[in-house]
């Protein structure tokens, strides 16, 4: 709908019969030039207005002014269920989205200050005698041909193999498989075949084997075709065979074999670590022989940034620069080192205002949190320039302290008065308090939810007795009382000495066994290197060592590895990431408290549709199992499988069980429609006539858990996965609904289910990285009941937090600081809630006492 006269001149955004997602025919009016706080609990219906409606229809208005040929181009979601937008401006999503899943992207590219950075050692650097021309910018980046490391290709990491690797049993023969890199079966005998042809002795041991003869069948280049004449098949004819060295079969098989178990298999062999070349840098030499204030540019990107603006301070002040580059190829004191170090200053100086000055430019983005991500692509946006834009942030205060939250609203401030309208999907109360309107979504979520509560000022929630959001937006102190309990006197401790990986240096912690511990601490203060990294690992190998239970949700991006323990199964780390080995730490003991270790992050639970709720609970186990018991199933002789959508027999062969189907359209963007076979259902005609309890298979996968917690009570496999997921609040989202819909906070929280509804045994050590994340101070209190009920069985359960209202309930508090980065690390206070709130030295210490009841 194209816009009039009186829709520019309305102050307002007017959303009419909004039907998205849960949204029940919404009306809303929202003023633009303001501040505007979306609020409700989770899965209320609040991101389907925020995103899913008001943003998505400015996008596809957008869209439709750019060529039908290049909108093809360009990723697009689905037109909103919406009858009309008026007064819509363009708009900007920043969404929580974790790191883009490359090695090459970084904090300085994301945020474009490595393209400044680089034009600074261009134009201005310091050139070592010998150089006769500058080098061009590109030279000074490791994702360029011109710039990157010929050894590591700009990675920073070389992966190789060395004969340790390859060979791990030199007592071996070859004819005994000694070269244990080569493949087996029929090609571990052609081989060895080729090798005796060679002319090398097959039968003795390898270490006795000259070391000229070692280094050619391990590590040569050449290829030799023989003729090999079969020994045991007297029928065969001779053939020509082709000589691989163990080094060059690895790296043809990880680099060319479309098998994944191939691959799989010669991993381990590779060794992997810092590029002996570039030293980590993935630059090559020449550009690491320019210097700007006596580093190199490596490493300035190594620096925090608040280290980096102090470098660069000194030539933004200078008043004698020179208007030309020097004779000396030092262009330190120039006009153009001025214009660019201030530039660069400026820009660094929005980053640490937002809490983030302790990340370096180098950074990878897949170390990243969301929160990160979504502060590095506000801070961009700040310096963009752009008026007239609706923003649309989606918990721009996720990942960040209290004292790390106050800044944002500053930033938020300044994009609004830089003419922008600022609409904030968001649970940080204190940010909800300065906001210049309110939209209450509920009042509960899904069925329960879709209405708007209130639209208004954020005083005038007070006298709306529905809203889930009021009492916790206008009370003192979330009544926090009511989930506190006696301190738990810690059964045993559990200690680690002497910590130094990333910034955390010589650290001694100790964790009380049976107890809730909240680990806390400003962005950049160690919190997860220490949860995460090192008591993940330390304890894992511990496990692992004595044959015990590691569970931990498998990484997309990892090489799983199975090993004893209950649970899903777990991702080990990828070649890149050394475990504990990689860690420093003098000793550690009362590990023998702790019997099994359980992660829960929050990675999606599936990387497709064909992952959801009902599937990765395990509860779809036993529907499938109900179903097949029905007489008509057993009749026709239908097994469970025949009640799954992803395997040939009982699914839809039409859209093989997805539920639509992809519809091609010339010189327009691809779009997807309902199958139009079996209409969404997944399953083919046959498979729907079987019913149980009067519903298809397919009517169950629509139920949603609350729902299906009184169908499938008579489950009793089903009912207890079923319990555990309203428990933590999850009651709302449909037992089919797709992995791919799930955000990490409602994925984290399906992992705890799943984890509740198992048979507990041992003593178990959990670890949650801020699990609080994408959750209403009504849901918090949930999951808190949850995590309290998991101690009071006997565990221990470690999170790192920044929601007082869950400090404030634990036993036990380690905080870390003062700062971020290289200026944190340390363990500045630790003990009981209340004596952190009195503790001077924590920065947590004032925003927890304001919990605590008085």
């Amino acid at each position: 709908m194209p816009a009039t006269p009186s829709d520019v001149t309305d102050p307002f955004v007017r959303v009419r019969g909004a039907k998205e997602n849960n949204l029940r025919n919404v009306d809303v009016d929202v003023p633009r030039d303001s501040i505007v706080a979306f609020t409700g609990v989770s899965g209320s219906g609040k991101s389907s207005l925020a995103f899913g409606t008001i943003f998505t229809e400015a996008q596809r208005r957008y869209l439709e002014s750019v060529a039908p040929y290049a909108r093809r181009l360009i990723q697009q979601g689905h037109d909103p269920h919406v009858d009309s937008i008026t007064g819509l401006p363009p708009a900007v999503a920043l969404q929580q989205r974790r790191g883009a899943p490359s090695a090459r992207s970084s904090v300085g590219t994301v945020t474009t200050l490595s393209n400044s950075l680089r034009m600074l050692f261009s134009r201005a650097g310091t050139f070592p005698e010998g150089f006769t021309t500058r080098l061009d910018s590109d030279a000074f980046s490791p994702n360029t041909a011109a710039g990157a490391c010929p050894e590591c290709h700009g990675i920073g990491v070389a992966h190789s193999v060395t004969e340790d690797s390859l060979v791990p049993d030199p007592s071996l023969s070859i004819r005994d498989g000694a070269i244990a890199a080569w493949p087996g079966a029929w090609q571990a005998k052609n081989l060895r075949d080729i090798t005796i042809k060679l002319g090398y002795d097959v039968d003795r041991p390898w270490r006795d084997l000259p070391q000229e003869d070692r280094e050619w069948l391990l590590f040569t280049d050449e290829q030799p075709v023989v003729e090999i004449t079969p020994q045991r098949d007297r029928v065969a004819k001779p053939y020509k065979g082709r000589f691989w060295s163990a080094k060059k079969y690895v790296f043809h098989t990880l680099a060319d074999s479309q098998s994944a178990t191939m691959r799989a298999k010669v991993l381990p062999f590779v060794r992997s670590g810092r590029c002996p070349l570039c030293h980590g840098t993935g630059l090559r030499r020449e550009a690491l022989a320019v210097t700007f204030a006596g580093r190199t540019i490596a490493e300035l990107n190594a620096l925090p940034m608040t280290e980096l603006a102090e470098v660069l301070r000194p030539t933004t002040l200078l008043t004698d620069a020179a208007p030309a580059l020097p004779t000396t190829l030092s262009g330190e004191r120039t006009d153009v080192a001025v214009a660019l170090t201030t530039d660069l200053l400026e820009r660094i100086t929005v980053l640490t205002d937002l809490g983030l000055g302790y990340l370096g430019l180098g950074r990878v983005t897949t170390t990243l949190s969301p929160g990160e991500m979504q502060r590095l692509r506000l801070a961009t946006q700040l310096r963009s320039g752009l008026f007239g834009v609706i923003y649309v942030l989606d918990e721009p205060s996720a990942g960040l302290h209290p004292a790390d939250a106050e800044p944002l609203l500053e930033v938020l401030e300044q994009l609004k008065r830089s003419g922008n309208s600022v609409f904030v999907v968001e649970h940080n109360m204190d940010i909800v308090r300065h906001a210049d309107w309110i939209v209450d979504v509920g009042p509960g979520a899904g069925e329960g939810g879709g209405e708007v509560l209130y639209s208004g000022a954020v005083e005038g929630l007070a006298s709306v007795e529905s809203s889930v959001t009021r009492p916790f937006l206008f009370s003192e102190h979330s009544e926090v009382a009511e989930i506190r309990r006696a301190v738990r006197a810690p059964k045993d401790w559990l200690t680690i000495e002497g910590i130094t990986v990333h910034n955390l240096t010589d650290v001694d912690v100790s964790v009380p066994v049976g107890a809730f511990v909240a680990v806390t601490g400003v962005s950049g203060s160690g919190k997860s290197t220490l949860v995460s990294r090192v008591l993940r690992d330390v304890v894992r190998d511990h496990l692992r060592a004595d044959g015990d239970g590691f569970t931990e949700d498998t990484d997309d991006d990892a090489t799983s590895t199975a090993v004893p323990g209950d649970g899903a199964g777990i991702a080990e780390a990828t070649i890149a990431d050394t475990g504990v080995d990689a860690l420093f730490f003098r000793r550690a003991t009362g590990l023998e408290h702790v019997d099994r270790l359980v992660r829960v992050d929050q990675k999606p639970i599936g990387r497709t549709p064909r992952s959801n709720l009902a599937t990765y609970t395990g509860m779809f186990d036993a529907v499938r199992a109900e179903f097949a018991r029905t007489d008509l199933a057993r009749e026709r002789g239908y097994t469970a499988g025949r009640f799954s959508f992803n395997v040939a027999g009982g699914r839809c062969e039409t859209c093989l069980g997805e539920g639509f189907v992809s519809v091609e359209l010339l010189f327009l963007p691809g779009s997807y429609g309902r199958c139009p076979t079996c209409h969404g259902a997944r399953y083919n005609a046959e498979t729907l006539e079987i019913r149980f309890e009067g519903k298809t298979i397919a009517d169950v996968l629509a139920l949603t858990v609350e729902q299906a917690s009184e169908f499938l009570a008579g489950v009793p496999a089903a009912a207890r996965s079923l319990r555990a997921l309203l428990d933590v609040g999850l009651g709302y989202l449909r037992l089919g609904q797709p992995a791919t819909e799930l955000s990490g906070g409602e994925a984290q929280r399906i992992k705890l289910a799943t984890e509740l509804q198992r048979v507990q045994r041992g003593h178990t050590l959990y670890l949650l990285d801020e699990p609080t994340t994408g959750l209403h101070p009504a849901d918090v209190r949930l999951l808190l009941a949850q995590l309290q009920s998991l101690v009071d069985a006997g565990n221990t359960v470690v999170v790192v937090e920044h929601e007082m209202d869950v400090v404030a309930a634990a036993d036990w508090v380690i905080d870390l600081g003062p700062s971020g980065g290289d200026a944190g690390g340390r363990i500045v206070a630790a003990g009981t809630p209340d004596a952190i709130a009195s503790d001077p030295a924590s920065r947590t210490g004032p925003y927890l006492a304001a919990r605590l009841p008085r």
